[in-house]
Parts: C-alpha cells; sequence; structure tokens
C-alpha cells in the first residue's frame, strides 16, 4: 500500500536522552532497548532529529556498535515507514531478498547473474541497492547495460515480478528515508547503522528469504544473534554468508558457508571450501558494467556453463524459497 503523503508533521524528537546512553564512549556507553530504538529511529526517518543530535547519533553508535536489541528496533522502525510489496498470489515461491550495496571493485559482480536465475525458475526476485558507488560496479548499472528496466515504483516491482523478471528497486525508491541517512555518508565519512539495516530489510508483506551478508566478524556474531534469536519468525528465513566484495552472491572460486536460519534454527546449506578444487569456471575478464552484461547474456543463452557454486546458491535459494511458501499456505490456508 501507498504511504499517505498528507501526514501529519510530529514535533521534534529531543534525542539528548538517547545520546547520554550511547555517546559515553566505547566503555562507558549502553544500548538502548529495543523499544527506544525503535521509537529513536523512527524519528530519525520522518526527519524529527536535527542535523546536530542526528550526527551524535550516527557517531556514537559507529563507536560503540549496536546490540541486537538496538538492530532490531531500529529494523522494526524501518519497516513500518517502508511501502511494503506483495508477492505474486500464483507463485509456487517465496520471494527472495537481494541486498546490493557494494558492487564490483576487484572482480566482476555476478549479482544480476544470480537474480535472473532465480527468475527464471519462477521465484520472485526484489533486489534493492545503490545507483553508483564511486570505484565499484553496481548492481543497478549492470542491470541498466542488460537493458533491463529498473522498477521505479511498487507497483512496476511486483508487475515484473508476476512476469517473471526480477525487479530491482534503488533504496532511493523503497525507502527515501533510509537513503537519506545512507547520504549522510558522504558528510560524516563513515558508514552508519544504516548501512547494516538495509542488508536485512525485509520489504514484503509476505513471508520471504532474505540473502544477508557480513564482511567484519562482529557483524556475524551480532547478525547469527539477530536472525535465530530476534528476527520475527512470521518475516520469513534468512541465508547469512560472508560477501563476495560484500554481496550476496557465491564467490565463484571458492564457496562460502552459507546458513539457512528459519523457525529459530541454524542449518548449514554449505560449507567452506578453503581452496578452489577443479578447473574454474570462466568469469567476465573486465569489471565494467558493459562487458558483465554481455558475459551474463551468454550464460543467461546457455553459451557459457553457469559457475557451480552460482548455481547451488540457486539451488538452495528456490528450495528454501518453496518451503516458505508451503509453509504460509499450510499454517492459515490462504494466500497474501
Amino acid at each position: 500500500m501507498e504511504k499517505n503523503q498528507t501526514m501529519e508533521v510530529k514535533e521534534p524528537l529531543a534525542a539528548a536522552r538517547f545520546i547520554k546512553v550511547i555517546g559515553r564512549g566505547k566503555d562507558g556507553a549502553r544500548s538502548l532497548s529495543q523499544d527506544d530504538a525503535a521509537l529513536l529511529y523512527d524519528a530519525m526517518l520522518a526527519g524529527r532529529v536535527s542535523d546536530l543530535e542526528m550526527g551524535a547519533i550516527l557517531l556514537a553508535l559507529r563507536i560503540k556498535g549496536e546490540s541486537v536489541d538496538e538492530i532490531a528496533g531500529f529494523l522494526a522502525a524501518a519497516e513500518a515507514s517502508t511501502t511494503l510489496l506483495t508477492a505474486p498470489a500464483a507463485s509456487a515461491y517465496a520471494p527472495v531478498v537481494i541486498p546490493s550495496y557494494n558492487g564490483a571493485r576487484k572482480k566482476a559482480n555476478l549479482t544480476p547473474l544470480l537474480a535472473l536465475l532465480l527468475a527464471r525458475k519462477g521465484v520472485p526476485v526484489l533486489v534493492h541497492g545503490v545507483l553508483q558507488d564511486a570505484g565499484r560496479v553496481t548492481t543497478a548499472e549492470i542491470f541498466t547495460a542488460l537493458d533491463h528496466p529498473l522498477a521505479q515504483s511498487v507497483a512496476q516491482a511486483e508487475t515484473q515480478m508476476a512476469q517473471h523478471q526480477p525487479a530491482f528497486m534503488a533504496i532511493d525508491v523503497l525507502s527515501p528515508a533510509m537513503q537519506r541517512i545512507l547520504a549522510m555518508r558522504r558528510v560524516l565519512g563513515v558508514r552508519s547503522s544504516t548501512h547494516t539495516l538495509v542488508k536485512i530489510l525485509q520489504p514484503f508483506t509476505d513471508p520471504a528469504l532474505r540473502l544477508s551478508s557480513y564482511t567484519h566478524p562482529e557483524y556475524l556474531l551480532m547478525l547469527q544473534h539477530y536472525f535465530s534469536l530476534v528476527a520475527p519468525r512470521a518475516r520469513g528465513d534468512a541465508f547469512l554468508m560472508r560477501g563476495t566484495e560484500g554481496e550476496t552472491v557465491a564467490n565463484t572460486a571458492r564457496a562460502q558457508q552459507i546458513d539457512w536460519y528459519h523457525e529459530g534454527e541454524c542449518t548449514t546449506l554449505v560449507h567452506t571450501h578453503q581452496s578452489a578444487s577443479g578447473e574454474l569456471p570462466d568469469t567476465p575478464q573486465q569489471l565494467d558494467a558493459a562487458s558483465t552484461a554481455h558475459w551474463i547474456r551468454q550464460v543467461m543463452a546457455g553459451e557459457i556453463p553457469v559457475p557451480p557454486n552460482i548455481a547451488d546458491q540457486v539451488d538452495h535459494c528456490a528450495a528454501v524459497a518453496a518451503t516458505i511458501r508451503a509453509r504460509c499456505r499450510g499454517d492459515g490456508g490462504t494466500d497474501r
């Protein structure tokens, strides 16, 4: 549903009481409760926090590190402020959500290939991320080079998924309020909690499968705790893996461990391969969007084999997405 654009503007939030809790340095700071975190982040998204207070909050959290309760509260506020999508009712699969906020820096970004292969199986796929990132090749740029239109609205994204096409929504379209906070990186010079939140956002009314990745070990521990103990089970399942340059697509040379979080349990679907085995698959030799798009077209046409690790990831995603959909139908008997 579309948000009401004439909603009453709320009063500014005095954030000092929150800053006093989180702003006492790495050793002296405490964490917010989940309810306070949701209240604070809701105000941040709504523009009810001054720029001075916003800078203090973002830097305090950067120094302290976010607790699981804070991430849960922030995410609840983020999803409440986001216009949620509805998956195709006739699909046998739950939607798969692929965040893409890193792009390619050293090796080609194959996130679009993952999305296209899933969509070809009939899985509803939503990719969301940034349009551009200095020094990197983004998924949006590769989709554009593939002549695949970027969704400019929820309705367009839902239509693309119903037509068995992957939908890409820029975070500017999916959640302008979150994009505004992301953009503060250019002012502050460092990433903020919102960079973590967009990678675990679940923007569907329906249960979905989220693909999530981490780079730093401390985020692995936090995400393991969140997905196993805190994440609402009604929102669906999650895959967690070490990112390929930050992206949630399997490394073509060395498979990363993929853990499936479902119903409070964790199942390891893929174990880490410490070294490449056998002949390495053909991969794009250039990182630019045009070269990557040309190579992806060849794979989709069957001229180049799908890299085995990505093929395995596609199979795991499709199998779990079907399981989630069947679970949803079995619990209530109605499709949403």
